[in-house]
């Protein structure tokens, strides 16, 4: 089933819930989305699909679209990329024996964030990001927030800033696949691997297309053209970048909580004309009522 071209339709592709590093339960996701105005909703957690089952009820009772996604994190020349994968079979048992090893792989990222951290001296740090996760395994937004309560910083900005951000002493990469193996992973589990927020990687114009043909060579089949946080000059690059590899236009918010409207749920700007949507190609869209 594939969602057809319709100036009225919004379609996000791209946000996160509490089973990853959200803010909003799934349930609370999808009434917002509906809230915004959304009529097709990707649900791509970081390395997870636990929150999907949670998710497609929802957006039953919402009357939104929910396409079964993910968003998982690789390596590419020892940098951490990520991928989203969309239309997903979820009932694929080698797609679902991938994302337990992923999912060692987190808690392994934690254990060794909380220990390169240690000289701050926030007592049981580890155990107290993950109860901020809610028991699953804790990301960088996790421990930033026990590092506040703790004082140690005064916001999460801030704790990323100094500890947690790209290159600091809590931006742990090491445990992640490579971007062939999660790239098959997602293909063979009959999805659409997408190439997540290519500007967010702070790569020059030459190196992110270096990235892009790599991604195209291991299988990869569509780019992030529209995303939050990105210039005019951004969208046209992608654009053009798209089509230069004869990739498919994804977009989405990247939404993980409320009160920033620059990554709002829905507000996603406008792809230029003459890209081929991904959406044109899904598959398996699970049968959550369609809006008319």
């Amino acid at each position: 089933m594939t969602i057809p071209q319709d100036p009225v339709l919004c379609i996000d592709l791209h946000c996160h819930s509490t089973a990853s590093d959200g803010a909003l339960t799934p349930t609370q996701l999808l009434e917002r989305a509906a809230e915004m105005g959304v009529t097709h909703l990707a649900l791509t957690d970081h390395d997870t699909v636990s929150g999907l089952a949670e998710a497609e009820k929802a957006a039953v009772a919402q009357g939104v679209m929910l396409i079964p996604g993910i968003e998982l994190s690789c390596l590419w020349r020892s940098r951490t990329i990520h991928v989203v994968g969309l239309d997903i079979d979820l009932t694929d048992s080698d797609f679902l024996a991938a994302l337990e090893l992923q999912h060692r792989n987190r808690w392994s990222r934690a254990a060794m964030i909380a220990e390169r951290l240690g000289k701050l001296a926030v007592p049981e740090l580890l155990e107290r990001a993950t109860a901020e996760a809610g028991g699953d395994v804790p990301g960088r937004p996790h421990f930033a927030k026990v590092m506040v309560e703790a004082g140690i910083v005064w916001n999460s900005a801030q704790a990323f800033k100094r500890y947690l951000g790209a290159g600091k002493v809590g931006d742990v990469r090491a445990f992640w696949p490579e971007l062939e193996e999660v790239v098959r992973w997602i293909n063979a589990a009959g999805g659409i691997a997408v190439l997540a927020h290519p500007r967010k990687y702070q790569l020059t114009a030459t190196k992110l297309r270096e990235l892009t043909a790599d991604f195209c060579r291991a299988g990869g089949r569509g780019i992030e053209v529209s995303t939050s946080g990105q210039s005019s000059g951004d969208l046209g690059f992608l654009a053009e970048l798209c089509k230069r590899e004869k990739l498919l236009a994804s977009q989405g918010s990247d939404f993980h909580f409320p009160g920033a409207p620059w990554c709002e749920l829905g507000r996603v700007v406008k792809m230029p004309d003459g890209l081929e949507p991904v959406w044109h190609h899904f598959k398996q869209v699970p049968g959550a009522t369609a809006p008319a």
